[in-house]
Formats: structure tokens, C-alpha cells, sequence
């Protein structure tokens, strides 16, 4: 009898150490009495992880929804958002009859309980969000802790594609202090789930649509031993609606209006000036519009890339149209066009252009009585002879005196200078022509090359934005 009894004994001290909590036995199915049970039971080892051995780590179920998201801070590489983390773990040994004690789930005080130091690996501010100071606990064991946190964690932020960017941040949910053999992370609902949820229950997104939740759980290894831990994949793409609007747009119609005033000719119109009014208010509207784009990090962004084409466009448009002003009005003051530039130009360049050269006026300048300088010798002088002898009559008219014929051939001389001078100042020498008319084949040569330039950058840089659009989802 000595002996059944040492080993029952024996056997309860075995089992003891096993053993966190017993079944909760209730007096009456009332609050009070179920409270009064876990004071007795449970409450007074709220300091130790519920299970029945150190080696066996507590399971902790990880669930986690979007509730919103409230921003993307690219300066300081940042991202806002407010989710629901719901976490769930079970403490052995522990149970009650639900007629018994006149429940099945009841709310107790967190610091009543052991709870997991479960904390979110890119928090980089305090969570000013309300707390929870209660969670629920099953008739079975089950705790469920549901609480909500707004969660500022770092993201590497790729705005190279800004405003067609498509970012990629991650939560990662783990124990700050417990290995994985002590506490380990199971992931609760799948992705898809999780991405369905989000998307019915989200609140607030702004200019960001939230595109996919991807999970990983995985483990992280540091020196010998391992953390458990669950990452989540946040997908995020920005809304380009606004930018596109107030920055593209505007952008492409100051350069389609600066690509058009090529078509205003030189020498009538002071494009130089049509020109510099649009490099200022391109200007302008870079400041304005300056606290719309992202702070540049490692990369720059796209859209500045833009931005600083376009301007070196229209700079380079100024430059091209001075350079042809100062042909078209200087052209008096140079010398001869060399004959490698006339025949490049003028022969070559212009078939390119599809402008051919002019042809030569047919306009002839016929003078019976040519100026001549110095004395004048021989001059052929229509006498009151002749006309008698082509008329047939015989007017008795007198030969005018010789006085009245030098002023004639004086003023027919003047007249001559005058309309010769006439003629140059409209028709211009033949080196002016071909100088203005070089300008006007360079001119036309440069407004074709910067078309093709603007439409290579622009489909350069449009690919560039689709194919890493394409790249990232």
C-alpha cells in the first residue's frame, strides 16, 4: 500500500511541471465567479510565456489588415499607415465549461496576461495611436489581441519614374527580443485574403491606391541563433492624375508653342525676343510648380529629366535664332561666301531642306543713256533735226541754247544714280543674297533637327516611364 501511494505521488510530481493552468472551475455562471477562477489560476503568472516547456515556443497567429494609407514622405523615406494587427496565440492547460461559467469568451485587462513583445521591424516614430488596454480570452485558451496601430516605417522609395511610380514597402511583424525556438510567428490569413479585406474595409488612400499584399514568413538568421518573423509586402501605386495635369501637360504645350515659333521669319519678326518671353515664364513655372515634385534622393527622378530637356530646348532654340538673326541682318557687312559654304548650302543643304534656290530676277534695267564719269564725249543727243526728219514737218523751232543741254544731261545723269541706287537697295548685292539666303537654309536645316530631338526624348523618356511601369507590377 506504502508503495501504490510513493508511486502516485511520484507520478503527480512528474506531470507538475508540465502543467501551466488546470480547467477553471466555476461556482456559478457569473462574471465574478469566472474572474474570481482566473485570479486564482491565471492571473499570478502573467510574467512567464504560457506553455508547458522551455522548449516549447509559443505559436503566435499573425493577421494584418490596411485601414489606410495616409502618406509617402520621399524626403525622408517614409511611409504612413494605419492597420488593424491582430494576434492570437493559446495558453495550455487552460479551459472552462461554457454552461459552467456562463461564457465562452470574456474580456480581461492586458497586463493581466502574458503578451508577445511582437513589434513591427521599420517602426521609426512613436504610435500615437489610441490603446487597447483589453483582450479577449476563449473558454478554450485562445487569446485575441486586436488593436489598431498607425505605423510609420521606413521604405526605400524608388521616384525614379515619379509620377508613374510604383512602390514596394515592407512591415515585418517579429519578436524584438525572443529567438524563434521561444516565440514563433504563423501566418493567419493568406495574401489574397488580406488584399481582399484591405480593399473593402480602407479608409483613406490619397494620391496612392493600394495594388497588392504579398506575404513572406520567413526566418532571420543573427550569429548562431534565428529570429521568427512574418514580412509583408505592401504594393503601392501613386495617382499620376494630378502631376500629369499641372506639370506634363503645361511643359508640352510651352515646348509646342516655343517648337512653333520657328514658323515666325527672322527678319521681320524679333523672335529672340518671342523666345526669351517663353524660356521666363517656363521659369516661372518650374517654381511654382516646384513643391509638387519629389525631393531627390540617389535617383534622380524622370520628370526632372524632363523638365531640364525641355529648358535646354528652348535655350538652344534662342541660341539657334540669334545665330540666324545676326546672318540675316549682317549679311551687308561680310565678305564674299567662300565657295565650299556656297556650294555645301546652297546646292546640297537646300535640296535637303526642300528649299530650292531662288531664281534670278527677270527684271532688266535698259538705259539709252548709260552715266558715264568724267567728261562726257560723243553723246548721242536727239537734235530738233532729227525729230524734223522722222516727222516730216519743218516747225520753225529754234535749237535750244547750249546752257539748257548740259542741265539736261545733268539731270538725266542724276536720274540714272538714283534709280540705279533704287534698285540695289531692293534687290541687295549678290553676296546679301546668298549670305540670307544661307541663313534661311540653316534655319529651316536647325528647325528639323529640333523636331527630330524633341520627339526622340520625349518617346525616349514616355518608354522609359512604361516599360519600368511594366517592370515593377
Amino acid at each position: 500500500m506504502t508503495e501504490v501511494k510513493t508511486a502516485g505521488l511520484f507520478f503527480i510530481c512528474f506531470l507538475l511541471p508540465y502543467r501551466f493552468v488546470a480547467a477553471l472551475n466555476c461556482t456559478s455562471p457569473t462574471r465574478p465567479s469566472l474572474y474570481n477562477a482566473l485570479d486564482k489560476e491565471l492571473f499570478p503568472q502573467n510574467l512567464v510565456p504560457p506553455v508547458q516547456s522551455f522548449s516549447d515556443p509559443v505559436n503566435i497567429t499573425v493577421n494584418m489588415t490596411v485601414v489606410g494609407i495616409i502618406g509617402v514622405n520621399e524626403k525622408e523615406q517614409s511611409l504612413t499607415t494605419f492597420i488593424w494587427q491582430i494576434l492570437e496565440w493559446d495558453i495550455e492547460g487552460l479551459s472552462w465549461d461554457e454552461k459552467e461559467c456562463g461564457t465562452k469568451r470574456v474580456s480581461v485587462p492586458r497586463e493581466k496576461l502574458w503578451v508577445p513583445d511582437v513589434q513591427i521591424a521599420e517602426f521609426m516614430d512613436e504610435d500615437k495611436s489610441p490603446k487597447t488596454p483589453y483582450v479577449y480570452l476563449y473558454n478554450t485558451g485562445r487569446v485575441f489581441d486586436d488593436k489598431t496601430i498607425r505605423v510609420v516605417s521606413t521604405c526605400r522609395l524608388v521616384i525614379y519614374t515619379f509620377p508613374f511610380d510604383i512602390q514596394n514597402c515592407t512591415l515585418t511583424f517579429g519578436s524584438y527580443l525572443h529567438f524563434a525556438g521561444d516565440v514563433r510567428m504563423i501566418q493567419g490569413t493568406t495574401a489574397a485574403q488580406i488584399l481582399e479585406e484591405s480593399r473593402n474595409v480602407i479608409q483613406t488612400n490619397g494620391e496612392w491606391e493600394l495594388v497588392d499584399i504579398k506575404v513572406d514568413p520567413s526566418a532571420l538568421k543573427i550569429f548562431d541563433e534565428s529570429y521568427s518573423e512574418i514580412k509583408y509586402y505592401i504594393i503601392l501605386r501613386r495617382r499620376p492624375l494630378l502631376y500629369v495635369v499641372n506639370l506634363v501637360i503645361p511643359s508640352c504645350f510651352l515646348i509646342t508653342v516655343d517648337l512653333f515659333s520657328f514658323l515666325l521669319p527672322p527678319h521681320s519678326v524679333d523672335r529672340s525676343s518671342f523666345k526669351m518671353t517663353l524660356i521666363l515664364g517656363y521659369t516661372v513655372f518650374l517654381l511654382i510648380m516646384n513643391d509638387l515634385l519629389p525631393v531627390t534622393g540617389n535617383a534622380t527622378p524622370l520628370i526632372n529629366v524632363f523638365f531640364s530637356v525641355s529648358l535646354a530646348l528652348m535655350v538652344a532654340s534662342l541660341l539657334e535664332t540669334v545665330f540666324i538673326t545676326n546672318i540675316q541682318f549682317s549679311s551687308s557687312q561680310y565678305s564674299a561666301v567662300p565657295h565650299w559654304l556656297s556650294v555645301l548650302v546652297l546646292r546640297y543643304l537646300a535640296i535637303v531642306v526642300c528649299l530650292p534656290p531662288k531664281k534670278k530676277s527677270n527684271r532688266i534695267t535698259v538705259s539709252l543713256h548709260p552715266p558715264t564719269i568724267g567728261p562726257v564725249t560723243n553723246t548721242s543727243i536727239i537734235s530738233s533735226r532729227d525729230l524734223e526728219s522722222v516727222s516730216g514737218d519743218t516747225p520753225p523751232v529754234k535749237p535750244p541754247p547750249e546752257p539748257a543741254l548740259d542741265e539736261l544731261r545733268k539731270l538725266s545723269r542724276d536720274l540714272m544714280a538714283i534709280r540705279l541706287l533704287m534698285d540695289k537697295h531692293f534687290q541687295g548685292s549678290k553676296t546679301s543674297q546668298e549670305w540670307e539666303m544661307i541663313g534661311i537654309i540653316v534655319d529651316r536645316l536647325l528647325f528639323g533637327l529640333y523636331i527630330l530631338f524633341i520627339s526622340f526624348s520625349f518617346i525616349t523618356i514616355v518608354c522609359i516611364w512604361i516599360w519600368s511601369n511594366a517592370f515593377e507590377h
